[in-house]
């Protein structure tokens, strides 16, 4: 990434983050060999806490590319707000919503034209005791499956210092420490080419995970990492149209 090419705004997000994050932080980057100087690239990452977007945000874009997350297209709605993050290259994706296929389309236009996408695959911060991952959707192997861009894992640990999704607690100490590895592009061939099955993107979908859970652990000197985690299901609350005919038009989740 050029700097002279950021243009204003994203030099003016530049110039008012990261100052903050360099005394806030203490950090050991590892691994930015692996993020591809040029080209479409999806970063996949496991999501410890709220603050990791500015830490592997600071990351990427410490390795000479442009981080560009996926937002609710509402935000974009927002005045000033929705006008600075468009200017920065961010993706408007709308969730739970019939419009979720025109959010992949969204997303496979961005990687098409280059950009490095950074999609945390469980969709939310891992509700995981110890803050291991836990099993992810699907959105990250199908946008893999069309593109065939290269999917380089990235694992954090230490942004639940800045700020505990379990308690709530911010650091508010300078320089914690926050360490952020990235490993090379994770083999997907054997299924390049599928049809996008719910089987074949389960399959994806865990090598991916398992790939983040194992590289946690090295990074966290652990031998023994868990198995993937799922929150235990709730009860279905009983309504009175309980017996009623199922309502096939639910909205889907792009990433």
């Amino acid at each position: 990434m050029a700097r002279r090419r950021l243009g204003f705004w994203r030099r003016f997000v530049v110039a008012l983050v990261k100052p903050v994050l360099t005394g806030w932080t203490k950090r050991t980057w590892t691994g930015m060999e692996h993020i591809p100087t040029t080209g479409g690239a999806i970063i996949v990452a496991n999501h410890l806490s709220h603050a990791d977007p500015v830490v592997i945000g600071h990351y990427v874009y410490d390795s000479g590319r442009w981080p560009s997350f996926l937002a609710k297209a509402s935000v974009f709605r927002v005045p000033v707000v929705g006008y600075i993050i468009s200017r920065c290259q961010q993706i408007p994706v709308e969730r739970g919503s019939v419009d979720a296929a025109r959010s992949l389309d969204t997303l496979v236009t961005a990687v098409k034209d280059g950009s490095s996408v950074i999609i945390y695959p469980e969709g939310t911060t891992t509700k995981e005791p110890d803050l291991w991952p836990m099993k992810g959707k699907t959105g990250a192997a199908r946008l893999a499956l069309i593109t065939g861009a290269p999917v380089i894992p990235v694992v954090m640990d230490g942004p639940q210092a800045l700020f505990d999704p379990r308690t709530g607690k911010v650091g508010l100490k300078a320089r914690i420490p926050v360490r952020v590895n990235a490993g090379a592009p994770i083999d997907l061939s054997q299924w390049a080419g599928a049809a996008p099955t719910r089987q074949t993107l389960d399959a994806m979908t865990e090598t991916i995970m398992l790939h983040l859970r194992d590289m946690l652990a090295d990074l966290r000197g652990v031998t023994d990492p868990p198995p993937l985690w799922s929150p235990p299901r709730k009860p279905a609350a009983r309504t009175a149209t309980q017996d009623a005919p199922a309502d096939t038009a639910t909205g889907g989740d792009p990433a």
